[in-house]
C-alpha cells in the first residue's frame, strides 16, 4: 500500500506560479513511478506529468509541455509539479499518482494509476 498526500495548491494570478508537492508513505513508495492529473469542474481527470522511479524520464501532456516541471526527492519520498506561466484552464483539482511501472500502459489512462491522493485545488485567476 502507498498512501500521497498532495500539498501546495492555491489561488494564483495567471501568469503566477505554484510548486505542488506529494509526499508518499510506504515501504516500498520510492520505488513506484510518480505523475501528477487534474480534474476541472464538469471535466475527466486528465494527465499532467509523469516521472520515473529514478527520475529520469519524464512525459508531460502537450497543454503544460514547458510550463510545469515533474522531478522528485527519493530521500524524502517526495514529488514536486513546478507550475509557471500559469493559465486560468490550469484551474482545477490537482491528483497525486503512483503506479508500479512507468512504461507500459498509456499514463493518460486514469485507470493505469494504482494510488492516488486526495486532491489539492489550483485557482488561477484572470
Amino acid at each position: 500500500q502507498v498512501q500521497l498526500v498532495e500539498s501546495g495548491g492555491g489561488l494564483v494570478q495567471a501568469g503566477g506560479s505554484l510548486r505542488l508537492s506529494c509526499t508518499a508513505s510506504g515501504r516500498t513508495a520510492s520505488s513506484y513511478a510518480m505523475g501528477w492529473f487534474r480534474q476541472a469542474p464538469g471535466k475527466e481527470r486528465e494527465f499532467v506529468a509523469a516521472i520515473t522511479w529514478g527520475g529520469r524520464k519524464t512525459d508531460y501532456a502537450d497543454s503544460v509541455e514547458g510550463r510545469f516541471t515533474i522531478d522528485r526527492d527519493n530521500a524524502k519520498n517526495t514529488v514536486y509539479l513546478q507550475m509557471n506561466s500559469l493559465k486560468p484552464e490550469d484551474t482545477a483539482v490537482y491528483y497525486c499518482a503512483a503506479r508500479g511501472s512507468f512504461y507500459g500502459s498509456s499514463w493518460y489512462l486514469a485507470s493505469s494509476v494504482e494510488y492516488w491522493g486526495q486532491g489539492t485545488q489550483v485557482t488561477v485567476s484572470s
